[in-house]
């Protein structure tokens, strides 16, 4: 009797004392990562990558995320314009971009626009956005932003994990960069708007379930909320780059061909499904 007392009394301390190194870890973790979504203690993390992925919203895979009225760049404009999202200069996260910055980024170039004197003296071109502007506009111009279904490529910049305690590769997505394609520029060269933190971006999406949705193309009623098919991994990306000591894309290292790098992208996407299995091994 008195070996079973023992016995339960050296459960209930071992529980105890995981349960304090548990809360240990997870405090310190508040001190780690700001833009993480995940709240994965340090010394649960046995393996981390970081992955750039393009996804281009024009695919079929992607329609859900770019339907008529509801496209993902509308919101994201919208909440610029209102104030309640704010972009950064890039991926590092730790240069807020002026507003005025983000929407001269979207702006189509234009010849014969206005000169320094106008602007001088306050005129500004009639964008057709209902921006709040109250200054003195010039006649009517051509539309001088790029309309939210033009802007159809996402960068997505993410955290691969694996939690070791759960034993689940966990993809924790860090920012999302909204990119004008080559298509729209003389110069043949795509251009960065902006890139927002996406822990920001959950938190708007969710604050507008009736708007910011993933549309169900077969069926309305499937909708559900934007941050739930990112949890759910519902879209089509490629792999552009992967950590590295040279910051090098995919396409600076396979650069002899097209092929070779779409061929190379799809192969890291295969080795990131192989890790997921085959990490403890390693």
């Amino acid at each position: 009797m008195r070996f079973f007392s023992k016995l339960i009394l050296a459960i209930i301390l071992s529980t105890s004392g995981t349960a304090i190194v548990y809360a240990y870890t997870a405090a310190r973790h508040t001190d780690g990562n700001p833009h993480s979504i995940y709240s994965i203690p340090e010394p649960q993390i046995l393996f981390r990558k970081r992955i750039w992925r393009e996804m281009y919203l024009r695919e079929k895979e992607n329609k859900p995320f770019f339907a008529h009225q509801k496209e993902i760049t509308r919101h994201i404009i919208a909440g610029v314009r209102s104030g309640a999202l704010i972009p950064y200069t890039d991926d590092t996260l730790e240069t807020q971009m002026p507003v005025d910055q983000f929407f001269e980024n979207l702006s189509i170039p234009q010849e014969g626009g206005l000169s320094e004197e106008e602007r001088a003296l306050g005129f500004v071109e009639d964008t057709g956005w209902g921006d709040g502007h109250t200054s003195q506009k010039r006649g009517s111009l051509s539309p001088e932003y790029f309309a939210p279904n033009e802007v159809t490529t996402l960068e997505l910049i993410e955290d691969v994990v694996f939690d070791k305690l759960r034993s689940q590769l966990v993809y924790d997505i860090q920012a999302i960069k909204l990119i004008i394609p080559a298509e729209k520029f003389t110069t043949g060269l795509s251009k960065t708007v902006g890139t927002f933190r996406y822990k920001d971006l959950a938190t708007y999406f969710d604050a507008h379930p009736g708007e910011a949705v993933w549309v169900n193309v077969h069926n309305n009623a499937g909708n559900i909320k934007l941050t739930e098919a990112f949890e759910l991994r519902l879209f089509g990306s490629r792999i552009v780059k992967v950590e590295n000591p040279d910051d090098a894309t995919i396409e600076d290292i396979y650069n002899k061909t097209p092929e070779e790098a779409l061929f190379a992208s799809q192969k890291f996407e295969e080795d990131l499904i192989e890790l997921q299995y085959f990490l403890w091994e390693n």
